[in-house]
Parts: structure tokens; sequence; C-alpha cells
């Protein structure tokens, strides 16, 4: 207790004042600084971070809007008009796998699905191509707002229209059959 002591003393005295307000101090102050300046920096370059990865998320997005665009008036379009179209169906398909979201993938497989039921329903234009082709950009922008909701989504629509495409005779045959 006696080193606190004369330790508290020194710093109460002239030479210990003058060490404490000429280096401790400052020091203290600089360290603080640092720590602060850091943070500040670390947080402006996670938001450009965020904010280049919402950008290049909007880019996928909006380029399989275009190819669902393009997929509802497929059977209007010439040949290379439809030869563009699917260019750009398969490179909006690449962006979206690429992106680090949760579902990319899903949504990639997910928006594949809906552009062919497009072009296959492109014959008869009706006012339920445009329907279609509204739900299909409503989802891909809820999408890109709520990535982990609109996962499931996709994930139980795909389910769904695997279990759809599986043959009949497929269904009737038992699981695990005995020997």
């Amino acid at each position: 207790m006696q080193w606190w002591n004369d330790l508290v003393e020194w710093f109460a005295s002239d030479d210990g004042w003058r060490i404490l307000s000429g280096a401790i101090i400052p020091f203290v102050a600089i360290v603080l600084a640092g720590i602060i300046a850091a943070g500040i920096g670390r947080a402006g370059v996670r938001r450009l971070v965020d904010q280049r990865d919402f950008e290049t998320r909007v880019a996928a997005v909006a380029s399989l809007v275009t190819a669902g665009q393009n997929a509802a008036r497929w059977h209007s379009q010439g040949p290379d008009a439809r030869e563009h179209a699917q260019q750009v169906a398969t490179e909006a398909h690449v962006a979206v796998r690429l992106l680090p979201v949760p579902g990319a993938d899903l949504a990639a497989d997910w928006a594949d699905h809906q552009l062919e039921a497009m072009r296959v329903n492109s014959v008869n234009f009706s006012l339920a191509a445009d329907d279609t082709l509204a739900e299909y950009q409503n989802r891909l922008v809820d999408w890109l707002r709520h990535p982990r909701k609109a996962k499931r989504l996709f994930s139980s629509d795909l389910d769904r229209w695997d279990y759809d495409n599986i043959p009949i005779d497929e269904l009737q045959k038992p699981k695990n059959p005995t020997p």
C-alpha cells in the first residue's frame, strides 16, 4: 500500500504532473483517437461495400427482369432477337448464381423455370402473360429485399415443379422393393 501512496504523491508533485500532462495523457488521447478513427473508417468501408453489393444485386435482378420481358414476347421476335434474348437470359442467370446472397442458386433456377414457361406461353399473348411477368418481377424484387424469406418460397416452388414433372409410373412404384 505504501507504493500506491508514493505513486499518488509523485503524480501530485511538479515532476509527476509534468510527465502525466506531457506524456501519459497525450499518449492515451492518441491511442483513443486512433481507435475511434479506425472504427469510423471501418464503418465507412463496410457501408461502401454493402452499397456496392446491393448495386450488384440490383443489376443482376434488372437483367433477369429484362430477360423476363424478352421471354414474354418470345414468339413475336425474330431469330436474331431470340438469340440475343437467350444470351441476356444466360448472362443474367450466371450473374445471379454468382451473388453472395442466400438463395441465389434457387433464385436463378426459379427464374430459369419461369422464363421457360413465359417463352412457351408467349404464343398466345394475353393478359395472363402480363400477370405472369408482373408476378415474376415482384418475386425477384422481394428476393432482392428479403433474400431469406424469398429463398423458402423459391424452394417450395421448385419442389412443387419437380414433383409435377415426375412420371405417373414413377409415383406408383414402391419406394423399397423387396427382393
